[in-house]
């Protein structure tokens, strides 16, 4: 099933069990990927619809973390709702070791031995973990591994 059929198909159950809180953050995810679609005048691939629920993620970590630093407590909650029926969506995350054995594998094909390679190793590693990592975990792994 392509998600936004997913997307249309969840909204309904949540109308209809009465679950206003994820009836109202699915309409947040429907409309940001439909206000993409408008910018852009196309219909989304789902993957696409991925790339845009990963950007959409990130804010809501963000924002997570902005209202933890002021102590909004009502905020932080709303967002971290957000954020799980986001990451519900998304492709199934890469553990920090799976994620770290694709790392190592990546700089050994590229035979990166200092930070200054880091983009040569990006290159291919993206493209495979494209949707299954936070881009920022997988910056500072990488640093961390290629300065050892």
């Amino acid at each position: 099933m392509h998600l936004k059929d997913r997307l249309q198909e969840d909204l309904k159950a949540a109308m209809k069990s009465g679950d206003i809180a994820r009836r109202d953050a699915i309409r947040l995810i429907a409309s940001a990927i439909k206000q993409e679609e408008v910018d852009g005048q196309k219909t989304l691939s789902d993957d696409d619809a991925i790339a845009l629920l990963m950007r959409e993620a990130k804010k809501r970590r963000d924002s997570i973390e902005e209202a933890q630093r002021f102590g909004r407590t009502e905020t932080v909650e709303k967002e971290q709702f957000e954020l799980s029926l986001i990451e519900s969506y998304l492709p199934q995350q890469l553990s920090r070791e799976e994620l770290e054995a694709e790392i190592r594998r990546a700089i050994e094909e590229t035979g990166a031995k200092s930070a200054r390679e880091m983009g040569n190793v990006m290159k291919v590693l993206m493209p495979r973990i494209k949707g299954r990592a936070d881009g920022k975990l997988v910056n500072e792994m990488l640093k961390t591994l290629l300065s050892n």
